[in-house]
């Protein structure tokens, strides 16, 4: 099995970092490479979720404040319409006492 490092399609990137010119579909060597593609590519995704993971994290507190600004922005527009339905409600009683 040829090392990756030795394979005229892999550069090392300045910072030590193996780059891979390998494409699965047109160009591998030997049946082991499209193994070690799919290592990369399952790598790349779950480092892809944990940065994902660790943003929602971060934005958790602020969405909690938001979730608690906007049930006090409901609260205080209910409260502030609560006459509407009082007048409503005292309309529909005079209503029904004016039917007897």
């Amino acid at each position: 099995m040829i090392n990756c490092k030795d394979c005229e399609f892999c550069k090392v990137n300045p910072d030590g970092h193996l780059a891979f010119g390998c494409d699965p579909f047109g160009n591998v060597k030997e049946p082991e490479c499209i193994n070690k593609w799919l290592l990369l590519k399952m790598n790349m995704m779950v480092e892809s979720y944990q940065a994902t993971m660790e943003y929602y994290r971060r934005l958790a507190p602020l969405q909690e404040r938001m979730f608690k600004h906007v049930e006090r922005e409901l609260d205080d527009m209910d409260e502030s319409d609560k006459w509407k339905i009082e007048d409503e409600q005292g309309d529909q009683e005079e209503t029904d006492l004016d039917d007897h």
